[in-house]
């Protein structure tokens, strides 16, 4: 399809159209549906080039590092959400009266507040060890453009002398190779 239209056409893809029967008397009901269906189809395809990343780490054994400070992050931010969850209904009790509900209300907001003092800190570091980490593309030894004709399947797209020499190529070891199944 080159166009949102022809797949809005497509008999196959009537669905689509279900939810805007309703408005197809308004004035602007195009814009409003083609703006709605291009946010869905951009989305779409984040989604597909982010499927087929993680299908590529996979196919090269890609892992997180446990120590990264992301991961660090990551964890004290599951820390403070089954803290915040599995202490909700203190916040009730302590308001009904209950001396032991509240005087536990205030060590458990101390160690969110901990947590959240924690967290900013990280957060301040993150943009210095994000700088540094590689682009995706470079890690999983693909280009976007390889990615994208994976997914439309065809052909890759000849290359110019410029990507060629930029190494943001397919290296020769997996360029006749399909991606690994699910």
């Amino acid at each position: 399809y080159g166009r949102w239209q022809d797949i809005q056409n497509d008999v196959a893809f009537s669905i689509i159209n279900e939810p805007f029967k309703m408005d197809v008397g308004k004035g602007n009901f195009l814009e409003i549906k083609n703006k709605f269906l291009a946010r869905r189809f951009k989305l779409l395809e984040q989604a597909l080039v982010i499927e087929e990343q993680l299908r590529r780490a996979a196919y090269l054994n890609l892992t997180q590092d446990p120590t990264h400070p992301a991961m660090a992050l990551n964890a004290r931010f599951a820390e403070l959400e089954c803290l915040a969850e599995s202490h909700q209904h203190l916040s009730k009790e302590s308001l009904a009266g209950n001396k032991p509900a509240n005087a536990v209300l205030h060590k458990v907001l101390n160690q969110l507040e901990e947590l959240l003092s924690d967290m900013k800190s990280d957060v301040s570091r993150l943009p210095a060890t994000i700088a540094r980490i590689p682009p995706v593309a470079q890690r999983l030894q693909i280009s976007e453009r390889g990615i994208l004709s994976r997914l439309t399947g065809q052909p890759p797209p000849q290359l110019n002398m410029s990507e060629l020499m930029s190494g943001q190529t397919l290296p020769p070891a997996f360029a006749n190779q399909a991606p690994p199944q699910k």
